[in-house]
């Protein structure tokens, strides 16, 4: 098994895995190299569709301009348009992408290459707590479920290892896993 730190330069999984190891060494030296803080905005659009707006993140105090641009709306049967995933579905792509990297990430940096990577995210929400029709019933999860399907020159072990590092270390595992403080701002403007 190649170590993080000395491995050659190489790409695995499509990663440049010495740009990883220097990014991992830079950010060891001088932690503030590792604070990145990102934003977006979203506007309503009409109906339940709203448009997200991602223009730029900020790290190690610079701030990197990016445009994307991600439409949400609801199922014709939650009373929208059907023209965008909803945002359930965004919160579950965002937390399987997050977890992507890290399996990616931890594969790369072992040697491993994969041949299959899927992750197949589900919860439950009963639309009474959202819809304020009964308070006992929660507005969010109670429990997300997922699987990892994971294939490539690694041993079962190695992806065991891996797995137990992305629920320790993916952000959006973290956010979603664990209550995090949400401080609201309201504006109204006339």
């Amino acid at each position: 098994m190649p170590d993080i730190l000395t491995q050659e330069t190489s790409r695995v999984n499509g990663l440049d895995v010495a740009a990883l190891i220097d990014v991992i060494k830079q950010i060891t030296a001088d932690p503030t190299k590792g604070k990145a803080r990102f934003r977006v905005q979203s506007e309503w659009k009409g109906q339940t569709l709203s448009e997200t707006r991602v223009e730029s993140y900020t790290l190690d105090g610079e701030t990197i301009s990016r445009r994307f641009g991600i439409m949400i709306d609801e199922p014709y049967e939650l009373l929208g348009s059907n023209t965008a995933p909803n945002p359930q579905e965004m919160l579950m792509a965002a937390l399987n992408a997050c977890m992507t990297v890290g399996y990616v990430a931890g594969a790369a940096v072992k040697g491993i290459t994969l041949d299959l990577l899927m992750i197949e995210t589900s919860g439950e929400l009963d639309l009474r707590g959202f819809l304020g029709i009964d308070p006992s019933v929660p507005a969010g999860y109670e429990t997300i479920k997922y699987t990892v399907r994971i294939k490539g020159n690694g041993t079962e072990a190695q992806f065991q290892e891996i797995h137990e590092t992305v629920m320790q270390t993916s952000p959006n595992y973290f956010n979603i896993a664990r209550p995090i403080r949400l401080e609201a701002v309201l504006k109204v403007e006339r």
